[in-house]
């Protein structure tokens, strides 16, 4: 049996796992990322209308655990990051965080054991999000010009360093916080995928190895494996707490006069 895995899955493991084929649909768009992410989204859905269908005084246990999650990114991110008006960003900062959770918890679990964040384009829509949400609200804020010159022209900045302050903030603002918010997410996600993938399968590798003292080896790569599955359980929640966290700095810096 060992030596039929072993021998079906692909050594070393490569990119291919990242571009799965397609499940259905006429243009191919339809594969087990776009499975998981409708998954997702149905548990999330059908988690929260639960907990609400009959909110409690004293809540039931569910009610406690939505409670605890909106509250948690309400208290310990909006508010902490934003001030005060972190209040009307905390519903849509608590979606974005329980839905990036969701999306990083595919990586550990059994038969599927990969991230649709572990794809480029997913962690890419959500970083376009974030930059539509935070220049939206600068521009409501202050007006387009004023934004514009409150995120290009730092204040006590000499005339003459003007030009070359204004390219670097303007890279560093409107083009390297979308693509650092979208890589951050992927790479990480997608170095995780990797990672258990080399422990899983190499432990079936030296399992069937014919080097007879390699096979004892084998346990400790399988073992290697699941710690690290629980690792990525930590790094699953970090990532969602971190790219919440930069959504509320860059919200933060537009809504601020200065930066």
């Amino acid at each position: 049996m060992l030596r039929t895995v072993a021998s079906e899955v692909p050594w070393p493991p490569g990119v291919h796992e990242f571009f799965p084929p397609p499940i259905a649909g006429p243009d191919h768009w339809f594969t087990k990322f776009t499975l998981f992410l409708w998954i997702s989204v149905a548990v999330i859905l059908i988690f929260f209308l639960v907990a609400y269908r009959s909110p409690k005084l004293v809540p039931t246990r569910t009610q406690w655990m939505a409670e605890s999650v909106y509250g948690f990114v309400r208290d310990g991110i909006a508010k902490d990051m934003i001030g005060a008006r972190g209040v009307a960003f905390a519903p849509y900062l608590s979606t974005l965080f329980v839905f990036v959770l969701v999306m990083n918890l595919w990586a550990i679990i059994p038969g599927v054991q990969m991230s649709p964040n572990s794809h480029i384009a997913f962690p890419a829509m959500l970083a376009v999000i974030t930059y539509v949400l935070f220049n939206y609200v600068g521009i409501r804020e202050h007006g387009f010009a004023k934004y514009m010159k409150a995120q290009l022209v730092p204040p006590g900045v000499p005339w003459w360093l003007i030009p070359l302050v204004a390219v670097i903030e303007l890279l560093s603002t409107f083009i390297l916080r979308p693509l650092t918010l979208a890589l951050r997410l992927f790479a990480n996600m997608f170095a995780g995928h990797v990672i258990l993938l080399v422990f899983s399968l190499g432990g079936f590798m030296l399992f069937n190895s014919e080097a007879i003292f390699l096979k004892p080896v084998s346990l400790l790569s399988w073992a290697l494996a699941i710690g690290l599955t629980l690792f990525e359980l930590l790094v699953a929640a970090l990532q969602a707490y971190v790219f919440v966290l930069l959504t509320s700095f860059y919200v933060q810096t537009s809504l601020a006069d200065e930066h």
